[in-house]
């Protein structure tokens, strides 16, 4: 059984404007922002705006919206970084890997022969995630 959803979670925050982010895209129903601990350049986080703590909890219908969003940002991140391939994950309950319990998508451009980096808990320097989200949003927007 799952717990309740926490409103004071970190993407609540950010959806709040509370902590910022790096922006590539945003509508109604969904925001997309750079992962501050990459584990590939261009490394991208898509949410819902509505409050859902994972796959198991979300409406169907926001679920649809989000996945379409999802895809939408992975084809501009895969453009935008010249990547070869997307990694798309997405992890329910700490036993499934989750940390933050808001749902979320992680798209991850890949490249050829080049690992995802491990999740070693580093942040990237902030202009590095405001360079990469400028290219994906440059992209998003045509």
């Amino acid at each position: 059984m799952s717990s309740a959803y926490d409103p004071n979670n970190i993407f609540a925050k950010i959806l709040r404007g509370e902590i910022p982010a790096h922006k590539v895209y945003e509508d109604d129903a969904v925001l997309a922002f750079m992962d501050i601990m990459p584990r590939g350049d261009g490394h991208t986080l898509v949410i819902p705006k509505l409050p859902a703590r994972n796959i198991l909890d979300i409406d169907p219908a926001a679920l649809a919206q989000l996945i379409q969003a999802v895809q939408n940002v992975a084809l501009g991140v895969k453009a935008a970084m010249g990547a070869d391939g997307v990694t798309i994950q997405q992890f329910n309950e700490p036993a499934g890997g989750q940390v933050v319990f808001h749902i979320h998508f992680h798209v991850i451009p890949r490249f050829e022969g080049i690992p995802m980096r491990p999740h070693s808990g580093d942040m990237a320097p902030p202009e590095v995630l405001a360079a990469h989200a400028a290219k994906i949003r440059a992209v998003l927007a045509n």
